[in-house]
């Protein structure tokens, strides 16, 4: 949930200055939160086709500690890592976002969400808690940095996105009314509007 919120309020701060479609703005915020659902993909397809349930089954594999997840076939966990290997590469984002660069420029935007869970990770997770290994495929190095499932760094973590929040809410009768938030008015300001490629 904090790269959703993170996101956001980059976003908010952001359609101060540019304006950026609703659609675009909601995409960003998605694009922020999936790369933690993705390696979920071959449960979900897994439990299907076993007829276990789904949903406890993510529930107990979500907050589970490493070495203490529920027992899943091992295509199942090797298929899992990969997916979660790729969704925090900046390999393979880099790719990606120069096809899209290449392509439909507007996605772009999107895309920052998915480098800001990157970036995020990359320093908030220990060589012992999921590592983000952003060389990956190229190689599997990992940052030892903090888990952000200390204590410590759960309250800071949200502390400190109160704080912005409030920021947000107590500046925002200075500045025009963020398309974040989907209100017509922001893209009808005469400001650069980051249009969707047809």
């Amino acid at each position: 949930m904090a790269h959703g919120l993170w996101a956001a309020a980059a976003l908010v701060v952001a359609c101060r200055h540019v304006a950026i479609k609703p659609a675009i703005s909601r995409a960003t915020v998605v694009a922020s939160v999936v790369p933690d659902l993705f390696h979920s993909i071959p449960l979900v397809v897994w439990s299907a086709i076993a007829g276990r349930d789904g949903v406890a089954l993510l529930r107990e594999y979500a907050f589970s500690l490493p070495g203490h997840e529920p027992w899943i076939p091992e295509w199942v966990a090797l298929a899992s890592h990969h997916m979660h290997c790729a969704a925090h590469s900046a390999v393979v984002a880099a790719v990606l976002s120069l096809v899209a660069w290449l392509v439909a420029p507007t996605l772009m935007i999107v895309l920052l969400g998915w480098w800001s869970h990157i970036v995020i990770d990359l320093f908030t997770h220990s060589a012992d808690f999921y590592p983000a290994p952003v060389l990956y495929p190229l190689s599997d190095h990992t940052i030892d940095g903090l888990a952000w499932n200390r204590p410590e760094l759960l309250v800071a973590n949200y502390l400190a996105l109160t704080v912005v929040w409030w920021w947000i809410a107590r500046t925002r009768t200075a500045h025009a009314p963020p398309s974040v938030v989907g209100t017509p008015g922001a893209l009808k300001a005469p400001r650069q509007t980051w249009r969707q490629s047809p």
